[in-house]
């Protein structure tokens, strides 16, 4: 699960910077109340590196790592592997790589079984319950974290132990097709646009779309998408630091009435259509397919879309109105199963992947700009023009946009399974919007605190 808060202070500090963007899918886990501690690092950076490069046995070692994510990231991610079992010999990976669908399901399970991956990759959503349920190991003094900002360190901290690493840092914002805009004489959004404008500019597109292209996805029961509109009205998290429903009812009225209004125009594709997309996927995205020209996306993400069409997608801010709408966030956590019996190699395996160099300039920013600052800044000075792209998302997401904040555990399910239901009744005309807050209300009283 994810929430966020409004305030942006230390996030926009170049600090912070060097720690950029989906999906992406995110959604999460820091101290915003300006209270987070001195960040515990290793006493000799050096010293760990070295351990790092030099394994602590010539026994074979197999480590278990999953994670999700796009093609281009499988491949970074793979050439990194490859790299650390050059360096080590010893060391070889099983890797476990996917898509988002389905990834937290298959992970629990395993994780329920004591069968968990060495090495996981976790959304910033799940800490709280993943470090409550003593599922992952205390990655000090192994992982060095002396070159990370506090602030996303927290959100893999608990009781003073770091159990998990974050990995970079993304803006919230939106992708578009520049390019069949540009054709169909659509014009182009502009950095800081609002929700009205977002609104008018897909009902003056109506005349120009031709049969089977829409202007955007069925957001009207979208978690994320719902969170930026609550947030841009002024209205705060949907779901409070303290562990309670806040979804404000006449901002999320106005908000599915607004989206049933584009459904009966044509506007969003058919509840069939809408339900077949699968994000990132070369055949099965809609934006990529060419039957949308809008989704969100987060800013280190357009690397993705732009080998799927070259040139074709640009990124804007997500819209505004009262308040931001979009805001910055860890882009998602690395850590080690409580239960992995190869725990010290796996540790020390993510002690190089966060901070050896060369490793980063292998893994790019496809997890976003790396959290190390020493890295962020030697990517940033490398930058291609698609990270420039992604970067200046996140530069105009700064100054007021929204600070992604961990809140209480034990809503995941709410967001995964609760929400996703009415997403659906939504989309599929099974349920009106009285009705969808209605039942959001009711399956909410399960989870408060």
């Amino acid at each position: 699960m994810l929430k966020w808060k409004r305030s942006l202070s230390v996030l926009a500090m170049t600090a912070i910077l060097g720690t950029l963007a989906a999906c992406g899918g995110g959604g999460n886990k820091v101290n915003n109340a300006g209270g987070a501690t001195e960040a515990p690092a290793s006493t000799n950076a050096a010293a760990t590196a070295a351990a790092t490069d030099a394994p602590s046995t010539n026994e074979p070692v197999k480590l278990r790592i999953m994670w999700w994510g796009s093609q281009p990231r499988h491949e970074a991610t793979l050439a990194a592997l490859e790299l650390y079992t050059k360096n080590n010999p010893n060391v070889t990976f099983e890797p476990e790589y996917s898509g988002m669908d389905g990834y937290l399901d298959k992970l629990s399970t395993q994780a329920a079984a004591n069968n968990a991956p060495d090495v996981v990759q976790l959304d910033p959503g799940w800490m709280p319950d993943w470090m409550a349920r003593q599922q992952l190991a205390d990655l000090a003094p192994e992982v060095d974290v002396s070159k990370f900002d506090a602030k996303l360190l927290s959100g893999g901290q608990l009781d003073g132990k770091q159990y998990a690493v974050p990995l970079g840092s993304v803006a919230f914002g939106m992708v578009y097709d520049k390019a069949a805009m540009d054709k169909l004489g659509i014009a182009n959004p502009a950095n800081g646009w609002t929700w009205d404008e977002f609104f008018a500019l897909a009902k003056e597109s109506k005349s120009k779309l031709p049969k089977g292209q829409y202007f955007t996805l069925d957001y009207a029961g979208n978690y994320f998408m719902y969170s930026a509109y609550q947030y841009a009205r002024g209205k705060g998290q949907v779901i409070t630091d303290d562990g309670h429903f806040n979804v404000d009812e006449a901002t999320y009225l106005d908000w599915t009435r607004k989206f049933e209004e584009l459904r009966k125009e044509g506007l969003v594709p058919p509840a069939d259509v809408n339900a077949s997309d699968k994000e990132n996927d070369p055949q099965m995205d809609l934006l990529a397919a060419g039957k949308v020209l809008f989704r969100y996306s987060f800013s280190n993400n357009l690397g993705t879309w732009d080998s799927i069409k070259p040139g074709a997608y640009a990124l804007v801010t997500m819209p505004r109105a009262e308040e931001a709408g979009g805001w910055l966030k860890p882009s998602m956590y690395m850590a080690v199963s409580k239960n992995s019996k190869h725990a010290e190699e796996a540790k020390k395996f993510i002690n190089w992947f966060v901070n050896d160099a060369e490793a980063a300039q292998i893994t790019k920013t496809f997890r976003g700009l790396p959290a190390n600052k020493d890295n962020a800044a030697l990517l940033e000075a490398n930058m291609s023009d698609l990270d420039k792209v992604g970067l200046a998302l996140l530069r105009a997401t700064e100054p007021d946009g929204q600070t992604w904040s961990a809140g209480a555990g034990g809503w995941t399910n709410f967001v995964d399974k609760d929400w996703v239901l009415v997403r659906d009744q939504l989309s599929f005309g099974k349920s009106t919007p009285e009705e969808a807050f209605k039942q959001l209300k009711e399956a909410s009283l399960s989870y408060e605190k």
